[in-house]
């Protein structure tokens, strides 16, 4: 039996417009963060959205909870359309849906007890029962003591700080978190904890995530589908197994080059794959295909038509006129 998607996300844009000056006269432009991006989560599993910084992945991520506004696309959650949802019924959502960001300190208010942060979103929802047993519950159920609830953030590390974002984001029983690269702002040594914690939590819990990285080699232990995206749009969807196997984009096999391997000998026989220039400006992108600039691959086709997002004999998905 197939299991209907818990989000849906249908043709997502979102434009920005910036005022930028030249000499005495401002002239105003608009930034494409993200252009015609789709794709869909089932219950229980992981999308990891990767790509360099620029690419759009923050954007689409607050996008889905509507922590900004689309500019168009059709975002569904759990079969209810958020885009144009009146805020009430928004509201309502915003339970079974959650944010982790990526700075755990600069997401806690100083000021507050870590048990008060962590009950805010019981009150703010009105969710009947005992706040502060609670509060204890998902101490215990991040790996941390419930006498942690009366300290204040600056007394924790930073990987205890997530974990007490991740317990908040627990707080009102969601069924999808959009997880914002929230292992990137951690030691290393420290990753690997918070990684098996989220994996853990969705076995137990059922949960759906969003896991919002740059880092490849994080994305594949919790992902079950990847979606690679370059300047706003998707470029290749797989799964976890057929992307770090069989890769077909130029840009993704680019990226999975870069991963550092620990075995010394490896490393030294292989072949990255270097990618020449900048990221263009999304106020300006290349016509065509967007990542032909910087594309080992690219011929005269790649700026005249623009590769659309499908199976071309890959298996998968694959935004690329001369995929691999």
């Amino acid at each position: 039996m197939t299991v209907e998607p818990i989000l849906a996300v249908d043709g997502l844009v979102k434009h920005f417009t910036v005022k930028t000056a030249r000499g005495v006269r401002a002239y105003k432009n608009t930034v494409q963060a993200v252009s015609n991006v789709s794709f869909s989560v089932r219950p229980g599993e992981t999308l990891g959205l990767v790509g360099e910084s620029g690419s759009g992945k923050t954007t689409v991520g607050r996008c889905i909870l509507r922590l900004i506004e689309p500019t168009a696309g059709s975002v569904r959650f759990q079969g209810e359309e958020l885009v144009g949802m009146r805020a009430e019924r928004l509201r309502e959502l915003r339970r079974d849906m959650q944010i982790v960001f990526q700075d755990p300190y600069a997401s806690l208010d100083p000021r507050l007890t870590v048990g008060t942060s962590i009950a805010e979103p019981l009150e703010v929802q009105r969710i009947p029962g005992d706040h502060r047993a609670r509060v204890k519950e998902l101490l215990e159920l991040v790996g941390l003591s419930p006498d942690h609830s009366r300290r204040f953030p600056h007394e924790f590390s930073g990987g205890q700080r997530q974990r007490i974002g991740i317990a908040r984001a627990l707080a009102s029983n969601p069924k999808l978190l959009v997880l914002d690269e929230p292992v990137s702002a951690l030691d290393v040594s420290i990753q690997a904890g918070v990684v098996n914690l989220l994996a853990d939590l969705q076995d137990q819990l059922g949960l759906a995530y969003v896991f919002i990285a740059h880092d490849l080699s994080v994305v594949r232990h919790v992902s079950h589908n990847v979606a690679v995206m370059y300047l706003g749009k998707l470029v290749e969807v797989a799964t976890a197994e057929t992307l770090y196997e069989r890769a077909s984009h130029p840009y993704t096999r680019a990226l999975l080059s870069a991963i550092p391997v620990p075995d010394p000998g490896v490393e030294r026989g292989r072949r990255r794959i270097m990618l020449e220039g900048d990221v263009p400006s999304p106020i300006d992108p290349p016509s065509g295909c967007r990542f032909r600039t910087r594309c080992p691959k690219a011929q005269d086709h790649c700026a005249v038509e623009e590769p659309a997002l499908v199976d071309r004999g890959q298996g998968h998905p694959v935004a690329c006129h001369f995929p691999d």
